[in-house]
């Protein structure tokens, strides 16, 4: 992702409000609503720290993983599309997809 900021294993995306001059930055992959601002980049990494810091303190049972299941609906032509790329490459679809999506994510 272009425009994030990690810290302590948590991804926050950033945007820039150009009405208020600000940049906002909200954290992604939790249930509850974590959002930080600052005018700077070193104020708005302040922030986000902060903020971080806050919840691994108020919230020291950490979220649940994802299941590791994931169900999609695409278009039959790229479901197709996606058995034959995976039967090309000798794996299963299902393998195939989990492949393309950690390249993806850079993982």
């Amino acid at each position: 992702m272009k425009n994030s900021m990690t810290y302590k294993g948590c991804t926050a995306r950033i945007d820039f409000d150009d009405r208020d001059n600000l940049f906002v930055g909200r954290v992604l992959g939790i249930e509850d609503v974590i959002g930080f601002h600052g005018t700077t980049v070193t104020a708005l990494r302040t922030d986000f720290r902060h903020a971080i810091d806050f919840y691994l303190t108020t919230n020291p049972v950490p979220q649940k993983p994802a299941s590791g299941k994931l169900m999609l609906r695409v278009p039959s032509e790229v479901h197709t599309a996606a058995l034959i790329a995976a039967q090309a490459s000798g794996q299963s679809l299902n393998q195939w997809a989990a492949n393309v999506l950690k390249q993806a994510v850079h993982i």
